[in-house]
């Protein structure tokens, strides 16, 4: 798997790790300008662990959903263009302006992902959907949000069955959301994130 411009595995404490450059966020291992990216914390991180084809060269404009206090939308917009992070929940937004601050390619909404409308103002059309969002009805956020996606694009989704149906098997909540998705996307790729992240199933598709 190529790795896009701006991600490097290099070496922190003994051991290869996944890395990008930029200020610290979250008390990951730094070397120099470069910091680890942990995949236990990070559902894309665990993409890339995985080596899915992610479709991503580095410098894309980014719509980041589910953003909450920064760890992963902070490592994109390391190797990204101008990247647009969603959160809906203020207190973790009050964490993510601090990771805006050293990120001048970096643009905080306090929005909710559910109702794109509202800040349809602001974000351009994007390259890449990135989406880590904790509520019911995560394919329905992947639809409402594919107005922003190039033609080319790739939706980038982390699926966590827990959020869709504590009570069902996380195979059948997961194959429900794929046949929602498919009413609106074309599913390149999908992969459970184990032992990364329990219960989470990762999806690279491309608008229909």
């Amino acid at each position: 798997m190529t790795l896009p411009a701006g991600v490097e595995r290099r070496e922190f404490e003994g051991r290869e790790r996944l890395a990008t450059r930029g200020e610290p966020v979250y008390g990951e291992p730094v070397q120099g300008e470069w910091r680890a990216w942990d995949p236990n914390r990070s559902k894309l991180g665990a993409m890339f662990e995985k080596e899915m084809d992610l479709g991503l060269a580095g410098g894309e404009r980014v719509l980041y959903l589910g953003a909450a206090s920064g760890t992963t939308v902070s490592h994109v917009a390391d190797f990204a263009g101008p990247t647009y992070a969603v959160e809906f929940a203020p207190r973790p937004v009050r964490d993510l302006l601090s990771v805006v601050e050293s990120r001048e390619n970096m643009f905080a909404l306090l929005k909710d992902a559910r109702k794109p409308k509202t800040y349809a103002h602001v974000v351009e059309n994007v390259e890449a959907v990135i989406q880590d969002v904790a509520t019911r009805g995560q394919a329905e956020v992947a639809i409402r949000n594919r107005e922003f996606l190039a033609d080319e694009g790739r939706l980038l989704a982390a699926i966590k069955a827990r959020s869709e149906d504590v009570t069902r098997d996380p195979g059948d909540v997961f194959s429900d959301v794929i046949d929602r998705l498919s009413e609106g996307y074309e599913i390149l790729q999908t992969e459970r994130l184990e032992p990364y992240h329990d219960d989470h199933l990762a999806v690279v598709a491309t608008p229909k």
